[in-house]
């Protein structure tokens, strides 16, 4: 009977390894400008790798740093500007030697 199969059925489930740590499947992603979270509807959002350059040789180090832009920056025509001022900013963060 449908009584007997409630016992089963946990009354609070949380996603869990097996360290015991609380894991999701779906982590939203914000945008790296506006700090808005990027659903599931937003079509037209884009995430661009942008490869980080060492200082000196100025040669790609193998390693690049992601830039999510919203559709509402795209669509209003800002996304260029909004990537180069990240991409500067995240230049002069790895200049200084903060991580």
């Amino acid at each position: 009977s449908f009584e007997d199969l409630t016992q089963y059925i946990p009354t609070h489930t949380t996603m869990q390894n097996e360290n015991g740590d609380n894991v999701d499947l779906y982590v939203p992603r914000k945008c790296s400008w506006t700090n808005r979270l990027l659903t599931s509807g937003d079509h037209g959002s884009v995430q661009i790798n942008v490869g980080n350059v060492d200082p000196v040789t100025g040669l790609f180090t193998g390693e690049s740093t992601p830039f999510a832009i919203s559709g509402y920056v795209r669509a209003k025509s800002e996304a260029d500007m909004a990537l180069t001022a990240l991409a500067k900013a995240n230049d002069a963060k790895a200049a200084s030697g903060a991580e």
